[in-house]
């Protein structure tokens, strides 16, 4: 007995209905993956817990205040390239902001999770 599409899980749908959209989404978040490695090597987890221990609601608050001001500039970077046009002149391209804005989603989630540098 096959199932119907109502009772396969999400994900058997989307990978039966959308195998290539799913197959790019695996390698995006691998890369993704790959350049929060990198850059958790290069900076460590300092420049987003701001020195504190994340143990308190303030802490955490402050890790997420940084995160917010970090995306809002990505966010105005996307809006300049893509709303208005204008052209890269730092070497960011347009994909490189979504993958950074995308990473600090994820580290807002660990911050809030309780799951950083840990």
């Amino acid at each position: 007995m096959t199932e119907t599409k109502l009772e396969q899980s999400a994900i058997a749908y989307c990978e039966e209905t959308y195998p290539q959209t799913c197959d790019e989404f695996k390698v995006i978040l691998n890369e993704m993956y790959e350049t929060f490695c990198k850059k958790q090597r290069n900076y460590g987890p300092g420049n987003i817990s701001v020195g504190t221990p994340l143990q308190t609601k303030e802490d955490i608050k402050l890790s997420l205040t940084g995160l917010w001001f970090r995306q809002n500039d990505k966010i105005n970077r996307l809006k300049q390239l893509v709303v208005m046009g204008q052209p890269d002149e730092v070497g960011e391209s347009v994909e490189d902001t979504y993958q950074d804005l995308s990473i600090y989603s994820v580290i807002a989630q660990l911050v809030s999770r309780g799951k950083w540098a840990k």
